[in-house]
């Protein structure tokens, strides 16, 4: 995959991150930092290091910062209050913009106001699985032992106020 600098800077500027002037000056000037609100090893960290490592032949140095902490919202906050200079970007699920503002009474952040999409960088499905051995074969099957048995299956997640939690919330109205 071929990345265009010009074209890159072109569409934040569009977007409103860099001023249209920045053209006339040497951009990136300095590293540039995709904050990821979550920790390392997860879609959302794996898919910034994809990107950085694309970018970065064009573009410089671009620095993966893991900021995880509280759903998200303590690297959400963060890029919320960094200097608009177009140098600072979030990498993140719908958890830190949709999740979050709805669960949390307050937030350190205005999901609409303090940022500015770019691009989805990609989708991910959330799936569920059991051990093939395991007694379970469809939704069906797991649904109907959950109604006879109830508050007997557990359910992994990544924390209070992700994606797989509120799947396994919403699992319970089925």
């Amino acid at each position: 995959m071929q990345f265009d600098r010009r074209r890159f800077a072109q569409h934040l500027s569009l977007m409103g991150i860099l001023p249209a002037r920045a053209f006339g000056q040497a951009w990136p000037a300095k590293p540039i930092r995709l904050v990821v609100p979550y920790t390392v090893g997860g879609a959302p960290d794996i898919l910034a290091r994809l990107l950085a490592q694309e970018m970065g032949p064009a573009l410089g140095s671009v620095v993966v910062e893991n900021r995880s902490g509280a759903g998200g919202s303590l690297g959400a906050d963060a890029v919320a209050k960094s200097a608009p200079d177009g140098y600072t970007f979030l990498v993140t699920t719908a958890a830190t913009h949709s999740i979050n503002p709805a669960l949390y009474p307050t937030m350190p952040y205005d999901s609409v106001r303090d940022f500015s999409p770019i691009t989805m960088i990609a989708s991910t499905p959330l799936m569920l699985v059991t051990a093939s051995s395991g007694p379970f074969k469809s939704l069906q099957e797991v649904l109907a032992f959950a109604r006879s048995k109830p508050k007997q299956l557990t359910y992994a997640s990544a924390g209070s106020g992700t994606m797989q939690h509120i799947a396994a919330e919403l699992m319970e109205d089925l």
